[in-house]
């Protein structure tokens, strides 16, 4: 990018942490690539994958590099790679659409924003990404269970970014600091579209418990949050309940798998909490 960057603006680097994702990284990073706001840099850091996702990569990023160890410290990484003044991620199953960054850019700066929520919408095939795709759509405005995605970079590397001891966990942390720290959160209805594939409940609920054993860091750094989060859920299903009497059959899996997370996060915390400290003996 050697074009002049017009001061109204500004560059924005898109950080995509990525590893063995060959099914949708094209759909990814040709949908940023296509976006409508310019400037905008690509930014993908590949967890050493070995399925031809590094080459594809290769193709389409304005910076590619191959480091680990798990998904907070490559958008760590990422973030130090970047060169624009605000940061926006997503995974590699994720997909843009086109005036999605210029829309969230927009209310940025019309709400005077350190940091942008962008909702996610859940496709995919089978009755358990059903069951997720209507439990994420009860939450699309629940500021308590959505995460930024666009953020200024400054906050970002001044803060620590993201907390490399969580996984799956590091954006609530980040969302828990920023209101914690009083930084100014804007939130558009546009959709990331997140293409999950195929769920089954062994995938959704080892994914949980990995997420748990980091649950004793998270309530330690922001007590309450936690409570705060499944309260915020637990009252959009409420006020959404004529979408989920709508599709019964979908709507009991969904209780059905959130109980299940729960469970799994449960156990997957307290197994965390019985873990040692690094270099303890």
């Amino acid at each position: 990018m050697t074009d002049p960057m017009p001061a109204d603006r500004p560059l924005v680097s898109v950080v995509v942490p990525i590893k063995d994702s060959i099914r949708t990284v094209e759909a990814c990073l040709r949908s940023i690539r296509a976006q409508t706001w310019e400037p905008l840099e690509l930014v993908v850091i590949d967890n050493f994958s070995t399925d031809g996702t590094w080459e594809v990569v290769q193709e389409f990023a304005h910076h590619a590099e191959q480091a680990g160890p798990e998904r907070s410290a490559q958008r760590n990484l990422g973030i130090e790679r970047a060169t624009g003044p605000w940061v926006l991620w997503i995974d590699a199953d994720m997909e843009l659409p086109p005036t999605i960054i210029e829309r969230a850019m927009a209310a940025a700066v019309d709400e005077a924003a350190d940091g942008v929520f962008v909702p996610e919408v859940t496709v995919g095939d089978g009755y358990w990404t059903a069951c997720r795709a209507l439990e994420r759509s009860c939450c699309v405005e629940e500021i308590l269970v959505q995460s930024p995605r666009l953020v200024r970079r400054d906050y970002l590397r001044r803060t620590g970014g993201f907390l490399e001891s969580l996984s799956g966990t590091e954006d609530a942390e980040l969302r828990s600091r920023m209101i914690a720290d009083g930084c100014r959160l804007a939130w558009i209805p546009d959709l990331i579209v997140h293409d999950e594939g195929r769920m089954s409940l062994g995938f959704i609920w080892s994914k949980r418990y990995y997420y748990g054993r980091g649950l004793k860091k998270y309530k330690a750094r922001h007590p309450g949050a936690l409570s705060d989060q499944a309260g915020s859920a637990v009252g959009a299903y409420r006020r959404h309940w004529r979408r989920l009497a709508a599709k019964p059959t979908v709507a009991a899996g969904v209780v059905f798998l959130r109980a299940g997370e729960f469970a799994a996060y449960g156990i997957g915390a307290a197994m965390g909490a019985l873990e040692r400290p690094r270099g303890s003996s």
